[in-house]
Parts: C-alpha cells; structure tokens; sequence
C-alpha cells in the first residue's frame, strides 16, 4: 500500500486552504519533497518544499512540470474552481469549458503525464479531491466536471493498476474554505478532509467518504432520481 513516508508528493491548488493542508500533513506523515503547485506559487519557508508554477489548463505547463519532477511517488490532484452562476443554460461556453478544463480535463491530463513517472517509482499513488457533487447535480458545470472526474478516476484505477500506482478518490461536501464561504451549509474543516483522505490512501482505500452529507448522497443513488431531487415530484404535480 502506498506510503506518505519517504514519498515525493506533488500537489496541485498548493496555494488554496484545501492545498495547504494537503502540504503540510504529508510533511508531517514523513513525505521527504513536496513539489508545490499553482499557476503564481507562493515561498515556502521550508527546505523540503519545491514551489512550482503549473497551471492545469496548459498541456504544455503540465509538460513542463513532469520534466521538472521526474521522482515524483504520489500525485494529489486538488486543484479546482467553481465559478458565482453554474447553470448550464445560463452559462457561456467558454467558463463552461473554464470549469471542465480545471476540474476535469486538468486532473487527467496531469495523470496521464505522470503515469511514466510514478511507474518508475514503483509504488505509487494517486488522490483526486473529488466531491459530493460528483453524485447530485446541485450545481450545473462544476457538478458535471466531477462527476466526469469521477468516472475517469475509477478508468485510471484499472489502467494503472497493472504499474503497482494505486487511484484514491476523496468525496466530500462542503469545505470551510474561500470556495464555499458563500454557502449556508454545514462545512468541514480542510485539515479533517486532508486528514481521512491521507488515511484512505495508505490504508489503500479507493473510496473516501469524508462527510455524513456524502455518505446520505452515494446511498440516495440507489433509490428513486426523485429522491435526490424533490422538485421534480412538484414539477409533474403542478
């Protein structure tokens, strides 16, 4: 099972308060580099920390990135945007692409990249933050590029497999965070969702349900679609 200790991590969205967590608890797991990424990385006052610009939408940033980590053991995949008005309808196409570009295509392009590189380092491992909103469309574009990035994680559990590079995906709700701060729901604390997902990943999970929201959620799924979306009922009585 994959191993924080002694590992050479590289973590998208380093910057946000769900990335910071991320850094630090790895740190503190006994992860010997962490390569921080952001399109505009911040300094880091510790020797362990590598800051690294990489912007997720670029095919040729993520290219730069993997030439410039070749060691790396496990990749967390965290970066992620959400954008003020999600409807589908309402919203232009080019932040609709925006939005799959960052949560979904990202995150698969950077796996694909560093699929050679986490081979080479024998056991591996990679974390997509994914989120509740994967499974219940309460949000238009950023519903539809998780649940696209959930469905390609469970493809690139199977595809890597093979190479000993083991596929976390962490599920969760709201996070107390800049993204949700508008959000009148309960919230989880960054360093509770960083924390069960680590645990997840060297447990060798493939499934992290950080929250009782998510967990209500994924078992709604079996059960009737009206279930999930009380207004369609009122939509066929009206």
């Amino acid at each position: 099972m994959p191993q924080l200790s002694g590992a050479v991590v590289l973590i998208t969205g380093a910057n946000g308060g769900l990335g910071r967590e991320c850094v630090e608890q790895a740190l503190a797991r006994g992860a010997a580099k962490v390569y921080a990424t952001a399109r505009r990385p911040r300094e880091w006052n510790d020797t362990r920390i590598v800051p690294l610009a990489l912007d997720v939408t670029d095919p040729n940033s993520i290219r730069a990135a993997a030439a410039q980590a070749p060691d790396v053991t496990v990749l967390i995949n965290n970066a992620g945007v959400a954008v003020e008005s999600d409807a589908l309808l309402a919203l232009p196409d080019d932040e609709i692409r925006y939005v799959m570009e960052t949560n979904f295509f990202g995150p698969g392009a950077l796996t694909r990249e560093f699929a050679p590189v986490l081979a080479a380092g024998g056991t591996s491992a990679v974390l997509n933050i994914h989120s509740a909103l994967s499974w219940i469309a309460l949000t238009g574009a950023y519903s539809a590029s998780k649940a696209a990035l959930w469905s390609a994680t469970n493809s690139f559990r199977m595809e890597l497999a093979p190479q000993c590079t083991h596929v976390t995906g962490a599920h969760v709700a709201y996070i107390d965070t800049a993204m949700a701060e508008a959000v009148d729901a309960p919230k989880t604390a960054p360093g509770e969702v960083v924390r069960k997902a680590l645990n997840g990943l060297e447990q060798g999970d493939y499934e992290v349900i950080v929250d009782d929201i998510t967990a209500g959620v994924k078992r709604g799924l079996s059960g009737p679609i009206v279930d999930l979306y009380p207004a369609l009922t009122a939509n066929v009585t009206a």
